[in-house]
């Protein structure tokens, strides 16, 4: 008894271990998604890059970084998730270094490009590695509590300190960090995780392989440039046709492939569907919510960089805090309500932004709605993970995990475009955030009905919805 009793706790603590080093990668990462944003405009003075150029900066990242999750989430259940994962750790950091030591704008989105690579290499894999490690229960609510807490958390925590680095050290010390922290996490990564692989080696299905990651390129590519050239540009208009096309092309190439890179029934099932639904949503429209208030406080109370990273930081700490009890609440109701809820709250706080008008009293009414509203975000975010994730054999978990992090990374993307640009391009800048407000908010709310309904209890799933699964533990 004392020996099962030490072999448990030795397995505990190894968990731990592991849940540490995946979660100090995805923290990581998050982190790049954000600390470099305010530091652009002194990045395109230094290397002498054009104002219409800086948006590559962030696209360049964006491109590799979301057009290749799917791919490498499969790549890493058939040959290796631990393997897949240090590589890219050691891709990302070089490749931060890279940026870091950069000499001109080609050498720079180079870095920026090889460091998306490496992310799209280290999100599936390390949350198809915590799921394959924390069994469905408890043990994975919180494993993923504190995973999306420390999402949200690095989002937040880049934008704060990204100012600051830019001030004191200069731009590049923003890529420097992101370096010294991917060199810190690769030797822990090597000792501390253990290899996890589908036990059958089936064959990768390359036309699926190169339909879907040119799609999701294409994609990628059109709505993050559209903010800038808007829709009606034709290159816009051509990447969009193209990756439709590709996507249409991927769905015909796997209905007829005898190991598909993606399952179908898969994507049938209602937890999947509709999960991956509410993720999209949550992701695209709090990024929307965070763009404008970024105008709303600097251009409209004019406060500085810093003091808006100071609002957004109170938010960081709010969903640190709601990490600690968010997971017990997910565990109590079940996922499916968790998301729903999260999603009818996160809807109606951004309608309280409306309130927001010229008077500088106004930054408490943001702070506290963008906070509260980020604790909703945080809900959807943990829940809708549980709600795919959940009842996909070990097998699979690459992919289904890398379906998770393609819709964050689609989410982040889609929404700026879709709905920022009502914002600057309105005569007014308030009257045209409040428009953008009022639409977040009544797309969430209605995501919050539709997810609701397609998740009721006892549909079936192509799809059962794995009542045991979603309900209340």
């Amino acid at each position: 008894m004392a020996n099962d009793t030490g072999t448990n706790d030795t397995s505990a603590q190894s968990d731990r271990l592991v849940l540490l080093v995946l979660c100090a990668a995805q923290f990581m990462v998050a982190l790049d998604f954000s600390v470099l944003n305010v530091a652009l405009p002194v990045l395109g003075a230094d290397l002498g890059m054009s104002r219409s150029a800086l948006p590559w900066a962030v696209t360049a990242f964006a491109l590799p970084s979301g057009g290749f999750l799917l791919l490498f989430g499969r790549v890493g259940d058939l040959y290796g998730r631990r393997r897949l994962f240090l590589t890219g750790l050691a891709l990302f950091g070089a490749a931060s270094l890279l940026a870091t030591l950069a000499w001109d704008p080609a050498s720079f989105l180079t870095g920026r490009a090889l460091q998306g690579l490496g992310a799209a290499a280290i999100v599936p894999t390390g949350m198809s590695l915590l799921t394959t490690t924390f069994p469905e229960g408890p043990a994975r609510d919180r494993a993923l509590g504190i995973s999306g807490t420390l999402l949200s958390l690095g989002f937040t925590v880049g934008m704060v300190s990204g100012g600051v680095l830019t001030d004191v050290l200069g731009w590049r010390s923003t890529m420097a960090l992101l370096a010294v922290f991917a060199l810190l996490v690769l030797p822990l990564a090597a000792a501390l995780l253990p290899e996890s692989r589908t036990p059958e080696r089936p064959r990768l299905d390359l036309p699926g392989a190169i339909t879907v990651t040119g799609g999701l390129l294409a994609l990628i590519h059109a709505l993050s440039t559209a903010a800038d050239r808007g829709f009606a540009h034709p290159d816009v208009i051509v990447t969009l046709i193209a990756g439709v096309a590709s996507l249409t092309a991927f769905g015909v190439v796997e209905s007829r492939a005898r190991t598909p890179l993606v399952s179908l029934p898969m994507l049938r099932r209602r937890t999947v569907a509709w999960g991956n639904l509410g993720g999209l949503v949550t992701f695209s429209m709090m990024s929307t919510v965070l763009f404008v208030l970024t105008l709303y406080l600097q251009d409209v109370l004019g406060l500085s960089a810093f003091e808006t990273g100071l609002v957004f930081g109170v938010q960081g700490v709010l969903s640190t805090v709601a990490g600690t009890f968010i997971p017990r609440v997910i565990g109590r109701v079940g996922a499916r309500r968790a998301l729903v809820g999260s999603l009818a709250g996160q809807g109606a706080l951004t309608a309280a932004l409306l309130g927001l008008n010229t008077h500088p009293w106004s930054v408490w009414l943001a702070t506290a709605a963008v906070s509260l509203a980020g604790m909703c975000h945080l809900g959807a975010i943990i829940s809708y993970g549980l709600t795919v994730t959940s009842g996909v054999p070990d097998g699979e978990q690459g992919l289904a995990t890398g379906l998770v992090t393609s819709t964050q990374q689609l989410g982040a993307t889609i929404g700026i475009p879709l709905l920022g640009a009502l914002a600057t391009t309105s005569d007014a800048l308030l009257p045209g955030i409040r428009t953008v407000l009022a639409l977040n908010a009544a797309i969430v709310t209605a995501t919050a009905v539709l997810v609701g309904l397609g998740l009721r209890p006892g549909r079936t799933a192509s799809g059962p919805v794995e009542t045991e699964s979603l309900g209340a533990r």
